[in-house]
């Protein structure tokens, strides 16, 4: 084998690495090991080229297992987004400076690289991250100072610095990173979490059960509720709140349906406020919304929010046009959902509550969205009965986790299928059920107020820190030092 070749495999197998941090298989060290090899293979890369085949490699090797979920939704999606992201890895790794500055460069380089998967395409694809790999690591309190972007970058960072061990020609730029990374680290152990308001709620969530795998066009929505309204039914009175799943109620209108009739003599029963996921028929009928609607305890319908970031070729299918007319599947999605641009809050009788309902939970954004408008605890309503294994759903409870710490908030987390689970502010899972289970659960919950740093800073100023310590690695690397071997 000849040595460009071994390297590139080895650039795939440190991507590899990488993978295996992430959940469900979770062992979240590999992650530094797997970026300290990568750094080392890159460091002193003579060839433009070979930079790029390498970090595309290593981005293939990490993306390609860890998004495998996206095959349930769209197998040519899975393709082209598995591709377009390790593509942009390996442009983060032709354009970070070799040599002394690369130790801090490429860090910055592929920092700036998940900064832009959170957002691109079709508004960003922010699962597989480094963040949710170290929701189970000492790291997690870093997103409470600057969420998930920050979380990423310290954890490359730390890799490359791994990676730069032995090496005395960077011992001052790696030693100076490294101070760095533990000021941080300090600093959100101590950083403000948000505050109790002295008063908690007991909140109970309902998981129907049945099979994985099922799309909803192949689903039968009354089979749906009924698995839920038996598991209410083992309820016995004492919640404040009952949260319902995303999907769990399909009809063309809710209010005065049989299901919300049905739903309102539980409210009265247990004497709870529900709070149940609801696809709902537009006026015309030409689309839907996928809504999280308030049932009081007197069986009215009151607050709503309609969920803002739809999932692509899931809720929504984009160039539906172009793809109709190439033969693709498009009616997987027959209608399209409506958008909502409603804040991301409810009120109830017991609280504020903010959602982030199913995909919106892996985007920091929504969350901070509806805390920062006073939500004392964060629901995340969601269903990923869709999907084959347990990929997705697993990287969900890790999300949770990521908004939990960002906004000190408790998190309930509620799937039709599982995994749904309690998440306390400090990111600790709790009563999390099993896939495919009939469950339900009850705790008692923290109502909090009070800002994080991560509240007021949001994540754009850490990608534009990124960005200038890339131009100023760039300014002070010799030109020469770029790519010192290149002729």
């Amino acid at each position: 084998m000849n040595r460009s070749r071994a390297r590139t495999l080895a650039a795939l197998g440190a991507g590899a690495l990488v993978a295996a941090s992430m959940p469900p298989w979770g062992w979240w060290p590999l992650a530094f090991v797997g970026i300290a090899i990568f750094a080392r293979l890159t460091a002193d890369e003579s060839s433009p080229g070979a930079s790029f085949r390498l970090g595309g490699a290593f981005g293939f090797g990490w993306l390609a297992p860890a998004m495998g979920w996206m095959w349930f939704l769209t197998p040519p999606g899975y393709v082209v987004a598995t591709l377009l992201f390790a593509a942009l890895h390996g442009l983060a790794t032709l354009l970070a400076p070799k040599g002394r500055w690369s130790w801090i460069a490429l860090p910055a380089a592929h920092t700036i690289v998940e900064a832009i998967r959170f957002s691109f395409p079709f508004g960003g694809v922010p699962l597989a991250s480094l963040a949710i790999a170290q929701s189970g690591g000492p790291l997690l309190p870093i997103v409470r100072v600057g969420g998930a972007v920050l979380l990423t970058w310290v954890t490359l960072q730390l890799g490359a610095a791994l990676g730069a061990l032995g090496r005395a020609e960077v011992r001052r730029v790696g030693s100076a990173a490294l101070a760095v990374c533990a000021v941080l680290l300090a600093l959100a152990y101590v950083a403000p979490s948000g505050r109790s308001e002295g008063r908690s709620i007991s909140v109970a969530f309902v998981q129907g059960g049945g099979p994985q795998g099922t799309r909803a066009i192949h689903s039968d929505p009354s089979l749906v509720v009924q698995r839920h309204l038996e598991a209410t039914a083992l309820l016995e009175p004492g919640p404040d709140l009952v949260v319902w799943p995303e999907n769990a109620i399909d009809v063309d209108v809710f209010e005065g349906s049989t299901v919300q009739r049905a739903i309102a003599a539980e409210a009265e029963r247990l004497d709870a406020t529900f709070l149940v996921g609801v696809t709902e028929d537009t006026a015309d009928g030409s689309s839907f919304v996928n809504a999280q609607v308030v049932v009081n305890t007197d069986g009215s319908v009151g607050d709503r929010y309609v969920k803002v970031r739809r999932v692509p070729f899931g809720e929504y299918m984009p160039f539906r046009g172009f793809l109709d007319s190439i033969g693709a599947p498009v009616d997987l999605v027959p209608r399209d959902a409506l958008a909502g641009d409603g804040d991301a809050y409810v009120d109830t009788p017991v609280a504020r509550v903010a959602v982030a309902i199913s995909w919106e939970v892996f985007f920091g954004g929504r969350g901070r969205d509806g805390v920062v408008k006073g939500g004392e605890l964060l629901v995340n309503p969601t269903n990923g009965s869709s999907y084959t294994g347990t990929i997705l759903q697993t990287q969900q409870v890790a999300s949770s986790r990521l908004r939990a710490v960002e906004n000190g908030r408790w998190v309930v987390q509620v799937a039709p299928t599982g995994f749904s689970a309690f998440v306390t502010p400090s990111g600790e899972v709790l009563q999390r059920t099993s896939i495919s289970a009939q469950a339900v659960r009850t705790q008692l919950v923290e109502l909090r107020a009070g800002r994080t740093i991560y509240h007021r800073l949001g994540e754009l100023p850490i990608v534009f820190l990124a960005a200038l310590v890339m131009l100023v690695a760039s300014l002070v690397s010799p030109r020469a030092s770029r790519y010192p071997h290149r002729k």
